[in-house]
């Protein structure tokens, strides 16, 4: 997900604004100070590939601690511990102002002693540690729900309590008035679907005042939902997408969309390939409500209208894994269930 152009201040607003927007980040701490520093013990700041937040005190250590976090972010440093670090990987303790700067890994916490000293062109004579934090290297699941009906709706009960970021995309306002905070506050249900149209997600101010949900489910309000897809898809890594309108026919284009966006940015394919030259495409996660019946009638008009079977047999449907019940929050558990099964085993 991209970073919005208003970048926060302090440290605890940034770590709050990345980890609800599923924005890898580096927290970086003073976890021990010896002799004269710039900045006290537990100073913190936030890197991510753009930005930085707070201070660590500037100069040549905030200039090392950036670069070593985008490191970090990058997956560079596995080389560099590996020339710098000795098997045992003891703490590193400072013997002299010219002593290079090392780096201890320890799970997705690493530590780095600076000399603050010639090397660093910083004058202060003491030295500081500082422990860095990785959050969100791995993105988080990155999800594109379509219909706000009673599965839904229980859906985002769930996730609502998981690591991942929604976009939750209905056509008709009146579906998420039970979010809105103060219904008095929004005009119409057509000034609230304005906010919303053209695929743009509402800023974290409108939310706010819009909507009680967190931070990591918006709402979008639109006629047109087969325009979510595309730019969707199109970001790459691991995508989810998930259709339950209340209309087949929406459904259905919305499947459609999805598939041919798949076979449009991979130049070598077409849709009527040769079941062998389709066994590499890399697909997101297509799943779509519905029974049995509804899922073999979509496979027939796939299958009909040219797409490969290899193609239509990665579409989801019905979606979720077996578990029984037909309750929309058993449904609902069913398909998180299947998310997440789906996205540990892409991680690993």
């Amino acid at each position: 997900m991209n970073e919005s152009l208003a970048t926060p201040v302090v440290w605890y607003d940034g770590l709050a604004k990345y980890q609800q927007q599923g924005i890898a980040h580096v927290l970086a701490t003073i976890v021990a100070v010896n002799g004269s520093a710039p900045r006290a013990l537990q100073a913190k700041m936030i890197v991510t590939q753009r930005s930085i937040v707070d201070t660590l005190g500037g100069g040549g250590l905030e200039h090392d601690v950036v670069t070593t976090a985008r490191q970090l972010l990058n997956g560079e440093m596995a080389e560099t511990i590996s020339k710098e670090i000795k098997p045992k990987g003891a703490e590193i303790s400072c013997k002299g102002p010219t002593e290079p700067a090392k780096a201890v890994r320890r799970d997705a916490v690493y530590t780095k002693h600076y000399p603050l000293g010639a090397k660093l062109a910083q004058c202060c004579g003491g030295s500081v540690t500082v422990m860095f934090e990785c959050f969100n290297v791995t993105p988080p699941m990155s999800i594109l729900v379509f219909g706000a009906g009673h599965v839904a709706t229980a859906l985002m009960t769930v996730l609502a309590e998981l690591p991942c970021q929604v976009d939750w995309v209905d056509s008709r306002p009146e579906m998420f008035e039970r979010y809105l905070l103060n219904k008095t506050s929004t005009s119409t249900p057509d000034q609230t679907a304005a906010i919303h149209k053209n695929g743009q997600a509402p800023s974290a101010e409108n939310q706010s005042v819009l909507y009680q949900l967190p931070a990591h489910i918006r709402p979008h309000i639109d006629d047109e939902p087969t325009d979510f897809v595309r730019p969707f898809i199109e970001q790459g890594g691991q995508r989810f997408i998930l259709i339950m309108t209340h209309d087949h026919s929406v459904d259905f284009e919305l499947v459609r969309t999805a598939l041919d966006t798949v076979v449009a940015n991979s130049p070598s394919l077409d849709r009527d390939l040769t079941d062998s030259s389709c066994s590499s495409i890399s697909m997101p996660y297509i799943g779509c409500i519905g029974s049995a019946t509804k899922a073999k009638r979509f496979r027939d008009r796939l299958i009909q209208r040219g797409y490969s079977e290899k193609i239509v047999d990665q579409l989801v449907m019905p979606v979720g894994l077996q578990v029984g019940g037909k309750e929309p929050m058993a449904v609902a558990v069913s398909i998180v269930a299947q998310l997440l099964q789906q996205y540990h085993q892409a991680s690993l």
